[in-house]
């Protein structure tokens, strides 16, 4: 496609797809669009069509012809698709990463504490009760036992985000 095709055929383009739109329900922009795909391809198949002004009106025409034969078939929702505003991708990749820096950081600290933590962490939601028999220890230890694991995480991810 030429330059000067392009700049020749623009005008109409507008003209015809502006007339069209309103009454297929479709956006001009839309019918511009599909119509200079179809002109691509078919230069790509066959060359350029002998009369591009009349190929241009047809294709126009059969562009917004299709579009409200798509209306007609479409159905809009009967209330709007669910969305729950959850996150996107790039949210959850960024809380799988900060997920993932915090298991390996508790499974470096000393002690009982990688148990604890884990414990604390796990997905079961496990009660104190729970944790203590799991563990093998008082559940009145519980409590300060993850008060100082605490802060031994703490440090040790000071110190990581510091050095970054």
């Amino acid at each position: 496609m030429t330059h000067e095709m392009v700049s020749t055929l623009r005008p109409l383009l507008a003209a015809e797809a502006s007339a069209e739109a309103y009454a297929c329900g479709a956006e001009q922009g839309d019918l511009e669009q599909a119509v200079w795909l179809r002109l691509l391809e078919r230069l790509d198949a066959g060359g350029p069509p002998e009369d591009p002004q009349g190929w241009l009106r047809r294709a126009v025409r059969s562009e917004a012809r299709r579009s409200r034969r798509t209306a007609r078939v479409e159905q809009p929702y009967a209330a709007e698709p669910a969305d729950l505003g959850g996150p996107g991708p790039e949210q959850q990749a960024m809380t799988s990463e900060r997920r993932r820096a915090l298991h390996d950081a508790v499974r470096r600290l000393p002690g009982r504490c990688p148990g604890l933590m884990a414990a604390l962490l796990s997905p079961k939601d496990l009660t104190y009760r729970e944790i203590a028999g799991e563990l093998g220890i008082s559940q009145g230890s519980l409590g300060p036992e993850r008060s100082r694991c605490l802060g031994c995480l703490r440090r040790l991810l000071t110190v990581e985000v510091a050095g970054r």
